[in-house]
């Protein structure tokens, strides 16, 4: 294993403690959601990151469709390296039925235990950094989801509580029943709902924010093309941002972005992760990749700094954010 590299920035993800390198790594199209995975190259990705200085390690149960692949792949891979890293992992679906999986939730304690035992076993640790709610479950009172969490904290199976997708009430209740230290949400310069009402809270709370699906899924990045020609179990085949109409007027707007970030020597996907890094001290980006290379290109962002002027030049490119919603109705997660 080559020496850790520390010349990535540490960021502190909110004020319970939690600090991790300022770009991070998703694993979640290792296993799912782009086609076939590879677990060989996947672990490859993941070596690689440690290398280059990457501590922050996501995953979750919904990312083996509850087999603990995502995880087991993770564990393996990190294992000559595990305590010099965060694992994040999270809970929060049911699985039990193949027809519903993405929307049927369960946050009941017994529950949030049993994938917590299961996650730690896959993970081959004595414990989670992060253990994040994937999705919040209207059935069951946040309060008794954080209680639950904090209950595994003092045990000392899992060091920190993460919410995923949760609204400004949601975060609010949470923190009071058990201090929350970062909150996970897809946030981009495609992507900007968060910026509203939900960064003002989680900056009030102290909460630290991990934006996923930092580059659009990967639109962000520069070799995009129609849905129609994307396998079916691609999400890009269904996403509404690669559907017709929507997609031109996407990929005009990356070309605007790509320009700029030409213009500094950079690449687009480094613009788009720096853009993300300018949004504040307390952000951590986790973009997923299965490629070293592609990896290399994603951490070099953090380096990359953009004046006033670059920023209002993305913000009058992309005003709102991409045309298309990001998710289905029946998965679109409600605030």
């Amino acid at each position: 294993m080559t020496q850790h590299d520390t010349n990535l920035p540490t960021r502190e993800l909110g004020t319970q403690g939690l600090t991790a390198g300022a770009i991070g790594l998703g694993t979640m199209g290792m296993t799912m959601a782009y086609g076939a995975g590879d677990e060989p190259g996947g672990m490859a990705t993941i070596r690689r990151a440690y290398e280059l200085g990457v501590t922050l390690f996501d995953t979750a149960e919904l990312y083996g469709m509850g087999t603990g692949s995502n995880e087991r792949l993770l564990g393996r891979a990190v294992r000559d390296f595990r305590d010099e890293i965060v694992i994040a992992t999270k809970f929060g679906f049911d699985l039990s039925d193949p027809q519903h999986v993405g929307t049927a939730l369960d946050s009941r304690p017994e529950h949030i235990r049993e994938v917590t035992e299961n996650s730690l076993r896959h993970l081959g640790t004595d414990r989670i950094d992060v253990l994040y709610q994937h999705r919040v479950d209207p059935d069951v009172p946040i309060e008794e989801v954080a209680g639950t969490v904090g209950e595994l904290i003092a045990e000392g199976k899992v060091r920190y509580l993460g919410l995923s997708e949760a609204g400004p009430d949601i975060i609010r209740r949470a923190h009071a029943a058990h201090p929350v230290s970062v909150l996970q949400t897809e946030y981009s310069v495609f992507e900007r709902a968060v910026e509203s009402d939900v960064l003002p809270v989680v900056r009030e709370l102290g909460i630290g924010f991990v934006p996923y699906s930092p580059l659009g899924r990967g639109f962000l990045t520069g070799t995009v093309k129609p849905a129609a020609d994307y396998p079916a179990d691609d999400m890009r085949s269904w996403d509404d941002r690669w559907q017709p109409g929507n997609y031109e007027r996407n990929l005009a707007a990356t070309r605007e972005l790509t320009a700029l970030a030409r213009a500094k020597g950079a690449t687009v996907t480094q613009l788009a992760l720096a853009w993300l890094l300018a949004q504040g001290d307390g952000i951590v980006p986790i973009p997923g990749t299965r490629s070293p290379q592609r990896l290399a290109e994603n951490v070099a962002a953090a380096h990359l700094t953009l004046t006033a002027q670059d920023l209002a030049r993305i913000q009058e490119i992309l005003p709102h954010g991409a045309a298309g919603s990001r998710y289905p109705e029946a998965m679109m997660p409600a605030w």
